[in-house]
């Protein structure tokens, strides 16, 4: 389903929608159906993929989500089971949000280089709607459903040059949903709305997210970071063809642009049409660049997601 702008507007006129959205750089965003899962998405995605692909034979699945279907099992298991997989291939779950691609890239990149898989599944696929209060504008505006899956193989692994990942544990309330979990289980005094000083309504259930808490961390800790990878593989700035952010918001994205003093044209975004889709937005954003021709074979990319956790990390691919 599309939610536009022009449908936020009619619904909360106060929101100011023109200027709101100019801000938040998103104009439709895309949300799942009530009965539709992140395994669901993420079940159509393997299929589109595998039939492109016939023939690969897949040994290992890592699924990245924070919206699993149960507690336990793990969605990749489902997942398994659904693609009638052999009992060989391993399939794991983890929980991570907007950083969740690098992560998983440097999952399998291990797994590969350690020799325990060649033909690898990284799933990334989120229903943060789910998670997000109709009356919180902070977050509505933002967030997106999305699911893509890469085959990461034997032979595609060595395009990939280097992948660094970083925490910092110290602030994981600036991006949380308090209650659901085992410290704050659901109940009815969770389940109770609060207005905050800026007017948006929220439940512990919802997200909670310090938005000029996540600009700051990313405005400090990103560009330095990035320096760094490039530094560790002798190379700039100028080296890279490309750089795919996570699509956070149009301000997260101008910061990283000045900070680092990149060309804007150097940088891709799909924002306006797809929104914040957490974990999946750095493959998704890969995937349109490739097919609006933004990169061709040979180049550098650099790609850098950051979030929940807080957590962050880049990875350096030749295409």
């Amino acid at each position: 389903n599309r939610e536009t702008n022009e449908q936020l507007d009619k619904e909360n006129p106060r929101w100011y929608m023109k200027h709101l959205g100019s801000i938040a750089g998103v104009k439709e965003r895309h949300i799942a159906e009530d009965d539709e899962t992140a395994l669901d998405m993420a079940y159509k995605a393997c299929k589109k993929l595998l039939e492109k692909n016939s023939g690969v034979e897949i040994d290992g699945i890592i699924f990245c989500t924070s919206s699993g279907d149960y507690i336990t099992p793990p969605n990749a298991c489902i997942l398994h089971k659904m693609l009638k997989l052999p009992d060989e291939v391993l399939a794991f779950d983890f929980n991570l949000a907007c950083s969740g691609y690098i992560y998983g890239l440097m999952l399998a990149w291990a797994l590969i280089n350690l020799g325990k898989a060649k033909n690898i599944l990284l799933v990334n696929s989120d229903t943060h709607s789910r998670y997000v209060n109709r009356q919180d504008r902070s977050t509505r505006v933002l967030f997106s459903d999305g699911a893509a899956v890469s085959l990461v193989t034997n032979s595609s692994s060595e395009n990939i040059i280097d992948i660094k990942c970083c925490t910092s544990g110290s602030g994981y309330d600036k991006f949380i949903i308090p209650a659901g979990g085992c410290r704050m289980p659901r109940s009815e005094k969770t389940g109770i709305p609060k207005k905050d000083n800026s007017g948006n309504i929220r439940t512990l259930e919802d997200i909670h997210m310090d938005g000029m808490g996540i600009l700051a961390f990313v405005s400090s800790k990103v560009p330095p970071h990035i320096n760094k990878v490039l530094k560790e593989n002798n190379m700039t700035l100028d080296d890279i063809d490309l750089f795919i952010f996570h699509q956070a918001s149009k301000v997260i994205l101008d910061s990283l642009t000045k900070r680092l003093s990149i060309d804007p044209k150097k940088v891709y975004s799909n924002l306006e049409k797809t929104g914040n889709t957490v974990s999946s937005s750095i493959p998704i954003a890969l995937k349109d660049a490739l097919d609006e021709k933004r990169v061709s074979e040979g180049d550098l990319v650099l790609l850098s997601g950051f979030g929940a956790g807080l957590s962050w990390g880049s990875a350096i691919i030749r295409i």
